[in-house]
């Protein structure tokens, strides 16, 4: 009998302190018509100094077993997608393993940048369909604020915090989640990284950018790896309900929509609100449009994220 990966939970958390356009006019030479007429972004959540990564993944852990009223003790795996860790070691993942008191189960982080939650939805995918585990609580958290160089307004004016979750259970039915692809060029290390790193330079750097290279190679790598996501589970662009791309920039946004043929009506868009949450900003604009009542029971989503790496990949899912 084959065993399927359903979606069992969702949650999402967001630091309570706000940034608005306005008010990063008060720390680098910008403005909200600036960076709302390129980024389609008003505003972005910003942790605490003492608000860490690990505090947003189990906040955002809370919020879906709550929503799903599933008790944390039948997880059996813990998978968090950040770039942004609490510390270089023990993993995030470990932090949240103990809030919650879960003994002799495996928990680990995994660092694909932007594209870290469908990384993380293969992982579970495949754990799950080999019955290696029957509930994986996936979490993509950051904080990116946190190594955001807010002296650089090409840069600082992107970024914000968050965390979304889901709980992905073990299941008869064929649902859930339906196909994964995942991708990665080493040719573009350089378009979009962060200046540090323990091995590098012992410090944990700033982001770095070079924004028009990300933009040429995101249209296209995001819409062919949803094609082929489609292709893989034999569906096609008018059985999405909902495309729920990364949420990065409100122009790439619509531009791959576009070149998918999938229009904007069915396109989920936070980034104006939220910025870009890197690992976290698929699972958080998914529940957040499920607790909106947007995304319904039976809708097929498309989902798809790029980032430094640059890696990339899509997931299609019903939910």
């Amino acid at each position: 009998m084959n065993i399927y990966t359903k979606i069992s939970g969702f949650g999402h958390f967001l630091p309570k302190k706000i940034y608005s356009n306005e008010d990063l006019k008060k720390i680098v030479d910008t403005s909200d018509e600036w960076i709302y007429s390129r980024t389609g972004i008003k505003q972005r959540h910003i942790a605490e100094s003492n608000e860490l990564t690990s505090n947003l993944a189990i906040n955002a852990a809370l919020s879906a077993f709550n929503n799903s009223k599933i008790d944390p003790k039948v997880i059996d795996c813990i998978i968090i997608a950040t770039t942004t860790p609490d510390n270089t070691f023990p993993s995030t993942a470990t932090k949240v393993q103990n809030f919650f008191q879960l003994k002799d189960i495996p928990s680990f982080d995994i660092q694909a940048v932007c594209s870290g939650f469908i990384y993380g939805l293969q992982i579970a995918d495949s754990f799950i369909k080999s019955e290696k585990f029957k509930n994986i609580l996936l979490i993509g958290a950051e904080t990116l604020s946190k190594i955001v160089d807010w002296k650089d307004r090409r840069t600082c004016v992107l970024f914000g915090d968050g965390a979304g979750s889901m709980i992905l259970s073990a299941d008869k039915k064929k649902n859930g989640i339906l196909s994964t692809k995942i991708y990665s060029d080493g040719e573009w290390i350089d378009s979009l990284y962060a200046d540090g790193g323990p091995s590098l330079n012992q410090r944990v750097g700033k982001i770095r950018m070079k924004g028009q290279d990300i933009f040429k190679q995101a249209v296209t790598k995001l819409s062919q790896a949803t094609e082929n996501a489609l292709k893989e589970c034999n569906l096609n662009k008018e059985d999405i309900n909902w495309f729920v791309p990364h949420q990065a920039n409100q122009r790439i946004i619509l531009s791959t929509a576009k070149k998918l043929g999938i229009g904007e009506k069915k396109t989920i868009s936070t980034v104006e609100n939220h910025a870009n949450t890197s690992a976290a900003s698929i699972p958080l604009a998914i529940s957040s449009a499920v607790n909106s009542g947007k995304i319904k029971k039976n809708d097929i989503l498309a989902l798809c994220a790029i980032g430094g790496g640059l890696t990339w990949g899509s997931c299609i899912l019903k939910i």
